[in-house]
C-alpha cells in the first residue's frame, strides 16, 4: 500500500467528522463531501445520528408516523405478483382510511404506492411499477368541476 492510499479519507468518515465538527445538515454535508444527501443520510442514520430523516430510498420499514406500521416490512416489487401484492394491501388500507374519513391515512398509503413505484422503476422494472402507477393513476384522477373529487378537493380549503 502506497502512502496515497493510507491518507486517503472514506467520504464515510469524511461524513462523520464534518458532523461531529458541527455541520449538521444533510444538504450541506453532501455538497462537501459530493455524495448524494442519500447517502449521508444512510451514514448518519446507521451512527444513530439521524433519527427522521426520510427519502425515496429509507427503509420502509423505519417509522415515519402512526401509518408506517401497516406497511412496514409487506411491501415489495421483486416480481409482478409481489407487486400485485402490494397493490392489494395499499389498496386495502386506502379504501379503508376513506371510510373513516382519514385523509392523513389515505395520502399515507399515496405515498407508499408512489414510493414503490420510483423504487420499482429506477431499478428497471417497468412491468412492476407500472402495477404500481396503474394504481396511483386510477386514485389521483382530479374531477371535473362539480364531480365528488373536487367538491372534497374545495371542501377541504
Amino acid at each position: 500500500m502506497n502512502a496515497e492510499n493510507k491518507s486517503r479519507v472514506s467520504k464515510k468518515d469524511q461524513i462523520l467528522t464534518l458532523y461531529a465538527s458541527g455541520i449538521r445538515e444533510v444538504a450541506d454535508l453532501a455538497l462537501i463531501t459530493h455524495s448524494r444527501p442519500t447517502y449521508v443520510a444512510g451514514v448518519l442514520e446507521g451512527g444513530k445520528m439521524l433519527p427522521g430523516y426520510f427519502d425515496l430510498y429509507t427503509s420502509s420499514s423505519k417509522s415515519m408516523n402512526v401509518y408506517s406500521k401497516y406497511f412496514a416490512g409487506k411491501l415489495g416489487f421483486k416480481d409482478e405478483e409481489t407487486a400485485r401484492h402490494s397493490v392489494e394491501l395499499i389498496d386495502h388500507y386506502y379504501r379503508q382510511f376513506e371510510t373513516g374519513q382519514d385523509r392523513a391515512g389515505q395520502h399515507h398509503a399515496l405515498l407508499m404506492a408512489l414510493t414503490m413505484f420510483d423504487r420499482a422503476r429506477w431499478t428497471g422494472k417497468e412491468k412492476e411499477a407500472a402495477i404500481f402507477g396503474e394504481w396511483l393513476a386510477k386514485h389521483l384522477e382530479i374531477g371535473s368541476p362539480g364531480s365528488e373529487a373536487s367538491t372534497t378537493a374545495s371542501a377541504a380549503q
